[in-house]
């Protein structure tokens, strides 16, 4: 494996941990030349599907591009990198499941945003409309009261603690 400071291709396995899906295998390295130590992640290259764009237009699937979208939406937010990184695992084997040769990006939004919902709201909000390009604040007020609507029906269903005298 090349180290990313020195570009020599010596390094040493230190650690290696498999996720808890048992999908990704984290290594942390240590480069023989300048010492530095860096992680690299492995993973089996699956085929994934082509992707449809909303204009019909195909792509290749590109998990970075869904990984640095996440990363907008989750700055200064308390969710970790690992979170992300079994966020879109978890898409990935949804779209895998559905065994196409093409899938609508609409799909991998939409299932992307119902994971994100539930993981962080605020980060939630921030994917949302970006990805369903709201056209106007009434549209980006609905989804926010939706998503209010959602938090006070769940804060109804927990059951209530009782303060002791």
């Amino acid at each position: 494996m090349r180290c990313p400071f020195c570009k020599r291709d010596d390094s040493k396995v230190l650690d290696s941990r498999e996720s808890a899906e048992g999908t990704v295998t984290r290594r942390r390295r240590e480069c023989l030349g300048c010492h530095k130590r860096f992680t690299t992640y492995e993973r089996v290259e699956e085929l994934m599907p082509l992707v449809v764009k909303k204009d019909g237009r195909r792509e290749p699937y590109d998990r970075e591009k869904l990984i640095s979208g996440l990363q907008k939406a989750v700055e200064k937010r308390p969710v970790s990198m690992d979170q992300l990184e079994a966020l879109v695992a978890e898409v990935e084997a949804r779209i895998l499941e559905r065994g196409e040769k093409e899938v609508p990006s609409h799909l991998i939004g939409e299932e992307m945003m119902r994971r994100l919902r539930a993981l962080d709201q605020v980060a939630y909000v921030r994917f949302a409309s970006v990805y369903r390009s709201f056209r106007d604040i009434e549209e980006f007020m609905d989804e926010l009261k939706g998503l209010l609507d959602d938090h006070g029906a769940d804060a109804a269903r927990r059951p209530r603690g009782r303060l002791e005298d």
